[in-house]
């Protein structure tokens, strides 16, 4: 079964590699990167490449779709990942999407009348799309899985291995990488978050969709 993670320039990695590290794992998994060209794709701040080792039309129909979400996906809403995305769901066994990638999920078509979540700085424009909004951390509708930002991608990832193989099997796999977060902070949603921090978040975003802006511009 083909687990097909799509690449796009300011990428955040983690949406990407988080779900890969659980996901290569489950028996029976191949997972490809794919992009529309097979080349190097820059995450969102500049510092870290992921190769895509086949292009979007190699991997037209995968039976897995895991999106990643980063601040250049405001600039892939009018490329060719879209409409792959939309064709590609239309044979899926399961799309999925990690924080901001639910927004080019949304574009394709795949979330109207359906409940979603993205990373809490984008909530407000899933209605968009025809989705309603949730704030929890993972969102199953039917064949349809949304997570929210970031690091909510290894929980979308361990659900999804428990409807892959079962919970004993994906249960194994969180114990072969330890994750067993016991964070330093009570920081980790805007519920919890000190107002400094959410600013610091905020103006940390801002910053990142500045760049890649000026990058595909270049």
């Amino acid at each position: 079964m083909r687990i097909a993670i799509p690449l796009f320039d300011s990428i955040t990695v983690l949406d990407a590699v988080g779900p890969y590290e659980i996901l290569s794992r489950v028996p029976g998994m191949e997972v490809k990167f794919v992009g529309a060209e097979r080349r190097l794709y820059a995450s969102d701040n500049g510092m870290l490449r992921l190769q895509a080792d086949a292009t979007l039309a190699e991997i037209p129909a995968p039976e897995i779709l895991c999106v990643p979400g980063g601040v250049g996906v405001f600039q892939e809403i009018d490329g060719p990942l879209v409409p792959w995305i939309r064709q590609a769901h239309e044979t899926s066994t399961w799309t999925t999407s990690v924080c901001t990638g639910s927004l080019l999920l949304g574009a394709a078509g795949v979330l109207d009348g359906l409940k979603a979540t993205t990373h809490w700085m984008s909530l407000e424009r899933l209605p968009a799309y025809g989705a309603a909004p949730t704030g929890d951390r993972v969102v199953e509708q039917g064949r349809v899985i949304t997570a929210a930002g970031v690091s909510s991608g290894l929980d979308m990832a361990l659900i999804l291995a428990a409807r892959l193989v079962g919970d004993d099997i994906a249960q194994a796999i969180q114990l072969s990488v330890e994750y067993d977060p016991q964070p330093p902070f009570d920081a980790g949603s805007p519920e919890k978050a000190p107002a400094v921090a959410m600013e610091l978040a905020r103006a940390a975003v801002r910053r990142r969709e500045a760049r890649a802006a000026e990058r595909a511009c270049a």
